[in-house]
């Protein structure tokens, strides 16, 4: 029988989809998540739906296998193909995200991948990115990447200081993630992204510039700096709970915010959305864009989440149950929601605000706008843009981004 979470709709059997939800497709950008749950060890501050060789063992058996996971992911892809029908759809972007995916061969992340284009096709300019940790790859490895179809590669830095790779847990050393860049360049990438974290309890100023030069030094054509986020249930939280490590607060990850902004401005990386930096507009990662945008993206994996015309539905977590699924001939999804014309309205003022072209004043109903005058009277709103008819965020206003959002909103 179909299953389903408490805050969701069960999702078919065969997966299908409402008929509005396919209406117009053809004409709707396409991209793939396409999701590896596997890890050698797990981060401190990491929730995401990922699993260690420990944790998987004896739940499970071939179905949650490392060896076997490329052949049950593309039954999924087989999956999709059958439920958006025949159309002819190509992929604009693929996204490979875990997890590690580069503890899975080249070779299996290259089949992947094959499967989507021989299900699908790819754009001729598609965008193929895939995650990887630092010590996960070597020359060889990446250059089996590029020669497979991928285009773009992201590199989980986090920090340069030792100290603050040993509190998140991070297994890498220090110098490690800028000859990945290296060896992604001579392998062939022309876009490469670096991730780095602020805000580690433990990290000076120092510390994050420190990070943020090294990361320069390197010449990736993106970098992506996140404020830390400790979420319940992750030994980090623990840690923080029984006082062994301080948490930092709001005005912390402010101040560091505005040293990442004006390094990687003066070094010619350009904003593009609130936590993303490039150094071109080729290099923005069109996958995230395509997720802020609301567009149309199928993840496939356990626990990943896709979005179709309004229809938003979420996979069982569980690697076994996961193959287990599919081994029976059964969609993956575990629950699903249908998607209000409101609830469309206000993610896009959510996820758009988010963005350097700002959100359209359009979608804000009477209190919103009476917000975002407000907010253009103290600075967090860009004059300019605000008398074209859209929202968009001065320096200031991405300090305080969440609040302005929810004002917006109402």
């Amino acid at each position: 029988m179909p299953s389903a979470l408490p805050d969701g709709e069960p999702v078919p059997d065969d997966g299908a989809l409402p008929a509005h939800a396919l209406a117009g497709a053809a004409g709707r950008p396409l991209g793939f998540y396409l999701h590896v749950p596997y890890c050698a060890t797990r981060c401190g501050y990491c929730d995401f739906n990922t699993y260690t060789a420990t944790e998987l063992r004896g739940t499970g058996g071939v179905l949650a296998s490392r060896e076997t996971y490329a052949p049950t992911l593309i039954e999924e892809i087989r999956l999709a193909r059958k439920v958006l029908g025949d159309d002819p759809r190509e992929v604009r972007t693929v996204f490979v995200g875990g997890g590690t995916p580069t503890l899975l061969a080249a070779d299996d992340l290259v089949r992947m991948l094959g499967a989507v284009r021989d299900e699908f096709g790819l754009a001729a300019d598609a965008e193929v990115t895939t995650e990887a940790n630092p010590e996960s790859v070597d020359p060889a490895y990446l250059t089996a990447l590029r020669e497979g179809g991928f285009t773009r590669i992201s590199f989980g830095m986090q920090s340069a200081r030792p100290h603050i790779l040993k509190i998140l847990d991070r297994t890498h050393t220090p110098g490690r993630p800028e000859a990945c860049v290296a060896e992604a360049r001579a392998a062939g990438f022309e876009h490469v992204n670096l991730d780095l974290i602020y805000g580690t309890p433990g990290e000076s100023d120092d510390d994050w510039r420190a990070s943020l030069e090294a990361a320069l030094g390197a010449g990736p054509d993106h970098i992506s700096a996140y404020a830390l986020i400790v979420e319940e249930g992750t030994r980090l939280a623990r840690r923080i709970r029984r006082g062994e490590i301080p948490m930092t607060d709001d005005d912390v990850h402010a101040d560091r915010y505005l040293i990442a902004q004006d390094m990687l401005s003066a070094a010619g990386y350009d904003w593009y959305e609130v936590s993303n930096w490039a150094v071109s507009e080729s290099g923005r990662c069109l996958h995230n864009e395509l997720y802020w945008r609301g567009a149309d993206w199928w993840g496939a994996g356990p626990g990943a989440h896709s979005h179709i015309g309004g229809v938003r539905w979420w996979n069982v977590k569980h690697p076994g149950a996961y193959g287990a699924a599919l081994a029976d001939g059964r969609s993956p999804g575990a629950g699903r929601e249908i998607l209000t014309d409101e609830d469309r309205r206000v993610e896009r003022v959510l996820l758009e605000l988010r963005l350097r072209e700002g959100a359209p004043l359009a979608l804000l109903r009477e209190e919103g706008l009476a917000a975002s005058r407000r907010a253009l009277a103290e600075g967090l709103l860009e004059e300019g843009p605000y008398a074209e008819g859209r929202a968009v965020l001065t320096l200031r206003g991405r300090l305080l981004a969440d609040a302005v959002v929810r004002d917006l909103v109402d």
